[in-house]
């Protein structure tokens, strides 16, 4: 199989062996994890990132710090995210998942769906909303979901996707793989809730190669951000969601981790496309 990373600068193909779960997870123990892929002590977790200690103290404790952060910000975060988005907004959601492959009347399941975002740009190009599905971890991004009349939302993550095997021709993901606790799982759950020939697109923003232009981003999400933040939502968490988001970013593995881990999980015609430097939509499919 193929892997395409047509955002960096060293536009480059390069050809990587496709292995079952089960052969990667005994290579690990025998050789030790790849790089970029993080293992923590007694387990086989490829978390994201390596625990954030100014947020929460183990890696234990992420997923229900997380989840608290969201529901608490979940009010303002449509407004909080078209700070971060820079102006792209529904315009590149719904480019990046034509791109992707979402045709009329495909079944879709959108995985983080947060507030809703994603799903509403999925259900106006399926054309019936009934064919979408969100899924998250966080009550109150549910409830402060704004979705058209007919998709479904669910309670559930991205290990934990609570659908059937194969029911969905398109999985999407918006700007929420950093925030999970196993790149692997959900990599695999990916797989199983697709049916074979089924796509796949993960959008993510991704930290820029270059100093200057990561000094630039940074300052934009750790500095500036926050402060619009908190004159938007008031001094409670929306700030603190805004830093946390960057440093998410910043920490995040490399993308040829996130490559390299879907085709572990067994997807093919996996690619990476780049705008802005740093919006990153990582397609692939399932044979």
């Amino acid at each position: 199989m193929k892997i395409r990373d047509r955002g960096m600068p060293d536009q480059h193909t390069s050809t990587v062996a496709t292995s079952n779960w089960h052969a990667a997870a005994c290579r690990d123990t025998i050789l030790g994890p790849p790089p970029g892929r993080l293992v923590w002590a007694g387990s086989m977790t490829q978390a994201p990132h390596p625990p954030l200690r100014t947020y929460y103290e183990q890696e234990s404790d992420r997923s229900t710090w997380v989840r608290g952060l969201f529901d608490r910000t979940a009010g303002h975060y449509d407004r909080l995210e078209s700070i971060v988005g820079l102006g792209t907004g529904s315009w590149y959601r719904e480019r990046a998942l034509r791109a992707a492959g979402l045709e009329p009347g495909m079944r879709v399941v959108d995985v983080g769906t947060g507030t809703g975002l994603l799903a509403r740009a999925a259900a106006q190009i399926v054309g019936d909303p009934t064919l979408v599905t969100g899924v998250d971890p966080s009550p109150g991004m549910l409830e402060n979901a704004r979705v058209p009349a007919g998709v479904r939302l669910l309670s559930g993550s991205a290990e934990r996707i609570p659908v059937a095997d194969g029911s969905a021709d398109f999985l999407c993901m918006g700007y929420a793989l950093r925030h999970i606790s196993d790149l692997s799982v959900a990599a695999a759950e990916f797989h199983r809730v697709l049916r074979a020939g089924g796509r796949l697109c993960v959008l993510e923003i991704t930290s820029p190669k270059g100093r200057l232009s990561r000094a630039l981003v940074r300052t934009w999400f750790h500095g500036v951000v926050p402060r619009i933040a908190a004159a938007i939502a008031g001094r409670g968490d929306a700030p603190l969601l805004m830093r946390y988001y960057w440093d998410t970013i910043e920490a995040c593995v490399p993308p040829e981790t996130i490559l390299r881990t879907l085709s572990d999980a067994g997807f093919l015609d996996i690619e990476r496309q780049v705008d802005l430097k740093i919006f990153s939509a990582y397609h692939a499919r399932k044979p």
